[in-house]
């Protein structure tokens, strides 16, 4: 670590990289954003020598950042360990002091109180951030509410919520009021969100799972398309869902 910071300063010095010293935090809040995302990829679909790398790449963006805070007067790599630190004491009670827990669900509900306590000037869900995706946005908002006792007992509240958005979700669709729908919607999401919460799924990667399962028959059809000397476009709706199904069931074989 003192390595990675002392080449920072290499970077950012007279006789570093213009590239570098021309960077603020502004400018590189999209790699943050992007490497975050990456570590996400290596987990999910990565090697560990993948997922060591995009680490490193995330831990860059945290001493670059320090770097320039430092720069500024702020604070350094070392103040943002002792804060991190220092937090994680405070806000593990039930390790570090004499509280008790006897589950996950209790120690994340005592941490919300924690937090809650040293932000009592901002409300429950202040510290969900808006740039969040919002699907991951949606469970951090109800963990929060939880936290506080605004929440349904078990799934099966939000699973009639399920029902419930659906069937308005149908009548603005029916009324063709394209702001009422964009609200039911919304409405609908945020419901089955709620309720992949509360089975202890993470809408995020469901949905992740979906859209790469989606994109994986979706490439297999296109080859099969292109065998044959063809485009996708050039099949009817029965031919298009022919492929599909050999591309799920191709999909199924590999995966036995």
């Amino acid at each position: 670590m003192a390595r990675l910071v002392e080449l920072m300063q290499t970077l950012l010095g007279p006789e570093g990289c213009p590239w570098d010293r021309e960077q603020t935090l502004e400018t590189l809040r999209q790699y943050v954003i992007e490497e975050a995302h990456e570590v996400v990829d290596a987990i999910d679909n990565g090697t560990p020598e993948m997922l060591r790398e995009e680490l490193g790449d995330l831990l860059l963006q945290v001493v670059f950042q320090a770097a320039l805070t430092d720069r500024k007067g702020w604070f350094d790599i070392d103040g943002v360990v002792d804060a991190i630190h220092e937090k994680l004491v405070r806000r593990h009670p039930w390790v570090f002091g004499n509280e008790q827990v006897d589950d996950a669900s209790g120690a994340i509900n005592s941490w919300e109180a924690i937090k809650a306590k040293e932000k009592k000037e901002r409300g429950a869900l202040s510290g969900v951030p808006v740039a969040l995706p919002s699907l991951l946005r949606a469970v951090r908002i109800g963990e929060k509410a939880s936290a506080v006792g605004y929440d349904w007992p078990d799934a099966g509240g939000p699973r009639d919520k399920v029902d419930e958005e659906l069937k308005e979700l149908d009548e603005a669709a029916q009324s063709e009021d394209m702001a009422a729908l964009e609200h039911e919607l919304g409405d609908l999401l945020f419901a089955l969100a709620t309720y992949g919460r509360k089975q202890g799924l993470d809408p995020e990667a469901a949905l992740r799972g979906s859209l790469n399962r989606f994109s994986t028959r979706f490439r297999h059809c296109e080859l099969a398309a292109q065998a044959e000397g063809k485009s996708l476009r050039d099949y009817d709706e029965p031919e298009l869902d022919e492929m599909w199904e050999r591309a799920k069931a191709d999909e199924t074989k590999q995966s036995q």
